[in-house]
């Protein structure tokens, strides 16, 4: 028999790349010949002076090849482990209050508004077109209460071409805005129309029934979860009152068949050395959104507390207790939070930006339990990516001749956009 046969080439480039590795949080690759065949994976990656023998072994000319140019790379596409598409609305706005009178205040009474297909509709392609353009190529969303309009969000995406996890929200306890909020039944009949990830919203608008269902069909059917823990000391207060029988928050989900090794947890900013340790356990992974932490004067979550337990970490927008759906900016205020922390004597060094970029491309996938298909430019993995041309006509800096490529990725993530 004959050996199977190889895929053909979809596409090869040259030039220079730049991702992350396990043994790297930035790796700079020039002068590197990067292959994808027909099925869009990445078929090889390797130094210039190895083009013969690939042409040789991948049948392509040298025709075939796009060059990039000196002010162009590749970067993986960015990943935000976090962000609720309906609160897109009113981005940028709405930032003056704490957690749980925001939500009371703000974020319910808009999201009611989600029954109606047409508004939600247009909220959700914009969403989806802005998050794209930001370089947002994989998106973890939370949606509403609404199981029709939630799958519309996901007929969006689909048709965008983005990859994402979309969470129609479980909450049957709401007494601030009663409106807004489903019986027990409704809500885990309703969550399995809409997969693949469970999404109470966060235990204090979950009786503990629903918790207990929906981590029993999150188990049954090996999906994955979402919430939020730990985002606001008011919070940890509601929760411990609710919740008497539970020795903290992040046993509240454990317990309920809710921390596991596709979970994902949003904010995490007052996590004890005991649910750190819990976390890793469980191999469950916590979604970093300090611009949301900042915004609504949440807290400050140490990054590098947790990845010290070996806890799987990304970036969020968490639009829109954030307020911005650019990941770019998720990465500068993760170094803004890493320097509070020093500056504070709370940490004897910060983040650096190589690991900051890490945590928004490798991390994130990491955290979503995607890094076997994306995350970086490993051969084998999908072709997920973003080129980045630092001369574009619209570009939000300025470069000079003295600038070399240290200086270019620098402003790329460090000026405003």
């Amino acid at each position: 028999m004959g050996s199977p046969q190889r895929p053909s080439l979809a596409h090869v480039f040259r030039g220079t790349f730049v991702h992350s590795v396990p043994s790297a949080p930035m790796e700079i690759l020039h002068g590197h010949l990067l292959g994808v065949d027909d099925s869009g994976t990445i078929a090889f990656l390797e130094q210039t002076d190895q083009q013969e023998q690939l042409a040789k072994k991948w049948g392509f000319k040298t025709s075939d090849i796009r060059e990039l140019s000196n002010h162009e790379f590749f970067m993986p596409g960015m990943v935000d482990t976090h962000i609720h598409a309906p609160q897109y609305s009113f981005t940028g706005t709405r930032v003056d209050l704490p957690l749980l009178q925001w939500l009371t205040t703000y974020t319910f009474p808009t999201e009611a508004k989600y029954k109606d297909s047409d508004f939600a509709e247009e909220v959700y392609t914009r969403v989806v077109r802005r998050t794209l353009k930001n370089g947002t190529t994989t998106a973890c969303y939370f949606a509403t209460i609404y199981t029709d309009t939630s799958l519309l969000l996901a007929e969006i995406i689909d048709k965008f071409g983005q990859r994402a996890f979309v969470g129609k929200v479980c909450m049957d306890m709401n007494d601030s805005v009663p409106q807004y909020k489903e019986n027990t039944a409704d809500s885990v009949q309703e969550t399995e129309r809409v997969q693949p990830i469970i999404t109470p919203r966060f235990g204090p608008s979950c009786t503990e029934d629903l918790l207990c269902a929906l981590g029993d069909l999150a188990q049954a059917r090996d999906l994955h979860v979402q919430s939020h823990v730990s985002e606001n000391e008011e919070e940890l207060k509601l929760v411990e009152n609710m919740f008497p029988a539970y020795q903290n928050y992040t046993e509240l989900y454990d317990k309920n068949k809710l921390l596991t090794s596709k979970t994902v947890m949003a904010h995490a900013c007052y996590l004890s050395e005991e649910e750190l340790k819990l976390f890793s356990l469980r191999g469950a992974a916590i979604s970093h959104c300090p611009n949301s932490n900042f915004s609504l004067r949440s807290g400050v979550l140490n990054v590098q507390k947790v990845l010290k337990h070996n806890v799987k970490l990304g970036l969020g927008t968490d639009v829109a207790g954030g307020y911005s759906a650019s990941m770019l900016d998720a990465i500068r205020k993760t170094m803004i939070a890493s320097n509070s922390l020093q500056i504070n004597k709370m940490n004897e060094t910060g983040l650096t930006l190589e690991e900051a970029f890490q945590l928004a491309t490798l991390g994130g996938s990491q955290a979503l339990g995607l890094d076997d298909v994306i995350g970086n430019f490993e051969v084998g993995k999908e072709f997920d990516a973003l080129l980045i041309n630092t001369k574009a006509s619209d570009s939000p800096f300025d470069l000079f001749s003295a600038d070399n490529f240290e200086v270019i990725r620098t402003r790329l993530m460090i000026q405003k956009i």
